[in-house]
């Protein structure tokens, strides 16, 4: 089972993350990733296999006071790299973790991502995708956001970060 946690504060939130991912390894997961939000942008780091992995790839001086982290339990693609959260928009604009299963993930895919270039394999990336869509489209965050998940079928739980936004992270879940 996936855990999501997230933060925003005026401490770093690199701690925050990690040792919230930590309580939730008992829940069990393959891969796992934290996003940090800082005033010139958001790192991302991410690695297959344990928290202790991914300890070794966030960078000692990594810092941000908003955060998103993620436990990824595969349900869509292998565990990887490439398809552990949090997943990216192409622009990078947008961050997000998600728990839960888009039953209808390859039907949006069909319908408003046909031309669209994949990083990963999952259900997850479909979604960040389609926000950043109806953005471009001339949608506030929230109006991309609140249209992309009036179009999901299935459960979730989901956390963005808008890079553009130093104010607000969206969250949602059903």
């Amino acid at each position: 089972m996936c855990g999501i946690v997230g933060f925003i504060g005026k401490k770093n939130a690199k701690e925050v993350l990690l040792e919230g991912l930590e309580k939730l390894e008992y829940r069990g997961y393959d891969s796992a990733g934290i996003a940090l939000k800082s005033p010139t942008g958001v790192l991302v780091a991410k690695e297959k296999g344990r928290i202790a992995d991914l300890r070794s790839e966030v960078p000692a001086d990594a810092f941000g006071e908003m955060g998103i982290g993620h436990t990824r339990w595969a349900t869509h693609g292998k565990p990887s790299h490439a398809n552990a959260h949090p997943h990216q928009s192409k622009s990078g604009r947008y961050t997000m973790v998600h728990n839960g299963v888009i039953e209808n993930y390859s039907l949006l895919t069909d319908q408003y991502l046909a031309d669209a270039s994949f990083e990963s394999d999952t259900d997850t990336e479909v979604i960040v995708l389609l926000i950043e869509m109806f953005a471009n489209q001339g949608m506030t965050t929230k109006e991309a956001f609140t249209k992309t998940l009036s179009l999901l079928h299935g459960s979730y739980a989901i956390c963005l970060i808008d890079n553009q936004d130093n104010e607000n992270a969206l969250r949602s879940e059903k």
